[in-house]
């Protein structure tokens, strides 16, 4: 099937007064949830899918376990999830892509998924905002700048990092990852130059920057956590707009002179493009109402998920913010589509 780009503006967002409306149906409905499963309207005692296109395990698992028990208690029936990792993301989003859209399939995608595969996969199979109705995020991952304990604050590592251009390294989860992004982004706000060190996964990287080899690395909160409270790392800043009360001593990027300096990587929720609006408007309004759950709010926190705001609109208005950011941030890396 022929698919038009996914910057046509036929196959843009709803008009604002468009998203205006919906947003407005979601706050009534949060009060209405409990009562959809009830009616049998949606989910109706079938069983809905939701599609995590990474591997079982871990946040993943968790996060997994945490939807499915929330629209559960809200809608009724069942829901399952179904781990489909594979194209850094792009497998699963794409067999959501694909579904009926009878509210039955879900995913959940990310500020990868929908903001920067477009422009590292030639054929991506999906356009990130016509063939998706999104509903919400579930948080925001946060990333710290952590290096080797060596330097004791972020202004002796920029001083070194400007008086030798290039020497220093930075790792990364690989090219066009959100640690490679968002050091990007850093890395052009700050006027330097390192070598960027890719490789499979968080835990190779902190271990090199530990033993010297790699100098410092955007790492989510999660996988550094543990090594900085026991000072095998130094966390110089967060790119948050306040700092986390999870490691409360690392000041923001902000509050060190990087004005407006906060990075996206956040998990959201969608189902099929033309799913009906009774459907997605349950669905967004159960969502909401389980992310903001005090005991699942205090998991996402635990987890190093920040919250971010709720609802379709917000949704749609990020994934456009970084459609054009990480596209500039992609082309500058000279990374193309393959």
């Amino acid at each position: 099937m022929h698919r038009r780009p996914f910057l046509s503006p036929k196959r843009d967002l709803p008009s604002p007064m468009a998203i205006g409306r919906r947003a407005a149906l979601a706050a009534p409905l949060l009060g209405l949830a409990g009562r959809a499963g009830a009616s049998g309207d949606y989910p109706g005692g079938r069983t809905a899918t939701v599609v995590m296109p990474y591997t079982a395990g871990g946040l993943v698992s968790i996060l997994g376990d945490t939807i499915n028990r929330g629209l559960m208690q809200r809608l009724g029936g069942s829901f399952v999830t179904d781990f489909r990792p594979g194209g850094s993301t792009a497998i699963g989003a794409r067999q959501v892509a694909r579904a009926r859209p009878d509210g039955l399939t879900l995913l959940m995608g990310s500020v990868t998924t929908f903001t920067v595969l477009p422009f590292t996969v030639r054929n991506l199979g999906y356009d990130p905002l016509a063939d998706f109705e999104h509903l919400t995020m579930i948080g925001n991952t946060l990333f710290v700048l952590v290096g080797n304990p060596r330097w004791p604050d972020l202004p002796a590592l920029l001083d070194e990092a400007r008086r030798r251009p290039g020497a220093l390294s930075y790792a990364s989860f690989g090219a066009a990852t959100t640690a490679h992004l968002v050091m990007l982004d850093f890395l052009r706000r700050a006027g330097l130059e390192m070598l960027h060190v890719s490789f499979g996964g968080s835990a190779a990287a902190i271990t090199e920057i530990i033993g010297g080899r790699v100098d410092v690395m955007f790492s989510t909160l999660a996988s550094a956590k543990p090594h900085l409270e026991a000072g095998r790392l130094r966390g110089f800043g967060i790119p948050s707009a306040q700092r986390t009360a999870a490691l409360p001593d690392i000041p923001t990027l902000i509050e060190q002179g990087f004005n407006d300096f906060t990075f996206d990587a956040w998990l959201s929720m969608a189902t099929p493009a033309r799913t009906p609006a009774a459907i997605t408007g349950a669905l967004e309004a159960a969502l909401i109402a389980t992310f903001a759950d005090p005991e699942a709010r205090a998991r996402l926190d635990t987890l190093g998920l920040e919250a971010t705001p709720p609802g379709a609109a917000a949704v749609q208005e990020s994934i456009r913010r970084n459609l054009r950011l990480n596209g500039e941030l992609v082309n500058q890396a000279g990374i193309t589509a393959e």
